[in-house]
């Protein structure tokens, strides 16, 4: 099997995988496309090698595998930045619904509380003695 047939059999493993997992409900569609993106590049070159050498000449890199180790490095960089912003929006999140459950469980305690209280006082005007004037 050449290169190109593994390269092939390799994208189209991996994008049955990931349609697999979208499906499943395991992989959320924004996140599927940079796998899916992936993929169609693995198969693409898998298919047409002679893109990367056209491709270095006219941007003038005279050792084409390198285009592809630039392009993949600075793809896994923006990968990472995308998921640290999206970590950050959750965590704000996070950090949000906790001080609301916070005000929300001190509102019930007070709420018991004073009920609580209200329920002492009624009960302390059945017991009280009745004075006569």
């Amino acid at each position: 099997m050449t290169y190109q047939m593994t390269s092939m059999a390799l994208g189209i493993t991996i994008s049955a995988v990931i349609l697999l997992l979208v499906r499943r409900d395991h992989l959320h569609g924004p996140y599927a496309l940079w796998w899916i993106g992936a993929a169609g590049a693995t198969i693409l070159l898998g298919a047409f090698p002679r893109i990367v050498d056209y491709i270095a000449r006219h941007l003038g890199i005279n050792y084409p595998p390198m285009l592809i180790v630039v392009i993949g490095l600075g793809l896994l960089l923006l990968k990472i930045l995308t998921m640290d912003l999206e970590r950050s929006r959750q965590e704000r999140q996070i950090r949000r619904l906790t001080q609301h459950i916070a005000i929300l469980e001190t509102r019930i305690k007070a709420s018991q509380s004073a009920g609580a209280s209200r329920q002492t006082e009624h009960s302390a005007r059945q017991h009280r003695p009745q004075t006569e004037d």
